[in-house]
């Protein structure tokens, strides 16, 4: 008779979960990924938290700050009473969030940043890379590329009320891991923020987190936006955002998305119907009011959204802004040996022919892959 481990992982398999890297082939249980199917299971993973009130996320050290931004508010209480809730970052200044020794986990990020979302840009790094694996403004990482709230409610990032960025990707390191913010505004910002991380043993086969940004203001090729160029190695792409802005009247999601993978040249192995298609809606997002007009009719799932309608009471007007985001969760695209992924931006003219467009697009691919990455292109001047 099969194991209740060796059940589990490939029931977890055949829904597209990742839990199989947490079982071995014993039934034992590291605790890197969590989730509802495997979340009584005790195991010996470590749990640690790194915030301002405990810089380092050292065991017993958190809460003992006798300086920080609180400590005029905590003056008649003193010590252990919120002294250093959030930090400040100069103009121009790069601070670092966090270094974690490894082996471990990234299970849960939350921040809220005040200050030009655009310009704060998130950087990880893996183990002892140089180069970061994740570079990306923080607005952008977390599906908030208008530099406005936007609620988002998905099972990797979720946006709550105020400005509360939460991340829940899971990102395994084997040597450490390295965080930082990079403020670039012309104003000082400050950062409120939590980083909870495991320690535990990393399966052999688990892959680094990436995320990487991109913006065409408008777009280079009309008609044609690149989301990811240029990755090598072994992999599944997991996620897509897309801040979009329309510089033509009328309907602009006719495109499709296209993935080239493991030597795919003029043609791609993966070829969407429709950019409204890719994001798992229909028929231009819109549906008709009481009124019966029609209009945008946003939405957020736990896999797809058109989170953000800017305005929401237009429909199909040049200067309009879009929020979307796709997360691969339940169907990662595997890639051997490369990946590029393209959408097209697509409208109509006359005689019900394709219009080709030069919008404004910006977009993070997220994806995984074993180290090591190539070095990502300059971020984009003026974001």
């Amino acid at each position: 008779m099969k194991k209740p481990g060796y059940l589990l992982a490939l029931w977890a398999t055949f829904v597209g979960f990742s839990v199989t890297t947490a079982i071995a082939a014993d039934g034992s249980f590291s605790g890197l990924d969590l989730n509802l199917g495997n979340l009584y299971r005790v195991s010996k993973a470590q749990s640690r938290s790194i915030s301002p009130e405990n810089f380092t996320g050292e065991k017993g050290k958190a809460g003992m700050a006798t300086e920080g931004t609180g400590k005029g508010a905590a003056r008649d209480l003193g010590k252990g009473w919120k002294v250093s809730p959030s930090v400040q970052i100069e103009a121009g200044k790069t601070f670092t969030l966090g270094e974690i020794k490894g082996p471990g986990c990234i299970q849960q990020i939350w921040m809220t940043p005040t200050g030009n979302w655009r310009h704060s840009i998130l950087r990880f790094y893996w183990d002892d890379e140089t180069e970061p694996s994740v570079e990306c403004p923080v607005g952008d990482f977390f599906a908030c590329g208008w530099g406005k709230y936007c609620q988002i409610s998905s099972l990797p990032v979720c946006v709550n009320s105020g400005s509360a960025f939460n991340c829940y990707w899971q990102m395994p390191f084997r040597k450490k891991a390295r965080i930082t913010l990079e403020n670039q505004d012309a104003k000082g910002m400050t950062l409120y923020y939590q980083v909870n991380y495991t320690l535990t043993d990393v399966p052999k086969d688990a892959g680094y987190f990436h995320a990487q940004f991109r913006r065409e203001a408008p777009l280079n090729q009309k008609g044609l936006y690149t989301i990811l160029d240029g990755v090598a190695g072994q992999g599944q792409y997991v996620g897509t955002y897309l801040a979009w802005e329309v510089h033509s009247p009328g309907w602009w999601g006719e495109g499709e998305i296209k993935f080239f993978m493991d030597g795919d040249k003029e043609f791609p192995t993966i070829c969407g119907t429709g950019t409204e298609d890719y994001f798992c809606g229909s028929y231009n997002f819109e549906t008709r009011g009481p009124d019966g007009k029609k209009l945008y009719t946003p939405f957020s799932t736990p896999y797809t959204g058109l989170a953000q309608v800017l305005p929401p009471d237009q429909n199909e007007v040049p200067g309009q802004r879009f929020g979307l985001y796709r997360w691969h969760i339940a169907d990662p695209v595997r890639f051997e040996k490369d990946l590029k992924v393209t959408i097209q931006a697509l409208g109509w003219q006359s005689g019900g022919r394709y219009l080709p467009l030069k919008d404004d697009i910006a977009s993070v691919g997220y994806w995984y892959q074993k180290e090591p990455h190539n070095k990502f292109p300059t971020l984009p001047a003026g974001l």
